[in-house]
């Protein structure tokens, strides 16, 4: 009696080990759907964070870009502000053209870049119509020489013309031959073949 009671527990033993087995192995596709899942959600974040990161690279390096054009612009308002400040005349009676201001200096071994302000006094005066001339004084193979801009082959001497009311702003560069040292810089305004106002500046 005890040993069919033993062996009946055996058999009804191994007949649900199975189904507990069965079980553990039905979970297993729902363990690894939650992994999945976890992973998808973890990657979204990563890729959403790495995607915000660059965007903030591109606005700091934007804005490195920003700062030195403005940078280069302030450089370029005082220097201009300092320009125009000899726009008001000592004296603003005055009669006739002059050069308020004459500005030359050596950008490159063989370039002279000059700016100048010209200046018309007066109450309600005609427009000027004249040019500009520029004479550099050299040094070159150890000897002393003087070059005008424009000559009279040059083809560019219409950027040297004139013609305004006030004042004018006239600024460009020149080339020079190669070894000439400029020594200093001679700016005249010419009316009808005519000097009615030089100023000079040494380099």
């Amino acid at each position: 009696m005890l040993g069919a009671g033993l062996a009946a527990w055996v058999i009804s033993s191994r007949n649900e080990a199975p189904a507990a087995g069965q079980k553990y192995i039905v979970d297993q596709p729902e363990h690894m759907e939650t992994l999945r899942s976890e992973h998808d959600r973890l990657s979204a974040t990563v890729n959403a964070a790495e995607s915000q990161l660059n965007i903030e690279r591109s606005a700091q390096k934007q804005l490195v870009i920003q700062v030195k054009a403005l940078e280069v612009d302030n450089a370029k308002l005082k220097e201009d502000l300092a320009f125009f400040e000899s726009l008001l005349p000592a004296n603003a009676t005055a009669q006739g053209v002059t050069i308020r201001r004459l500005k030359a200096e050596a950008v490159a071994p063989s370039q002279l870049r000059y700016q100048l302000l010209i200046m018309q006094g007066g109450k309600g005066p005609a427009q000027f119509n004249g040019s500009l001339q520029l004479a550099v004084s050299v040094v070159q193979g150890g000897k002393n020489a003087v070059i005008h801009f424009p000559d009279h082959a040059s083809a560019s001497s219409d950027k040297f013309k004139l013609a305004f009311r006030q004042y004018q702003r006239v600024e460009g560069t020149l080339n020079l031959p190669e070894g000439a040292a400029v020594r200093s810089v001679q700016a005249r305004i010419l009316n009808n073949g005519q000097v009615r106002t030089q100023l000079s500046t040494n380099l």
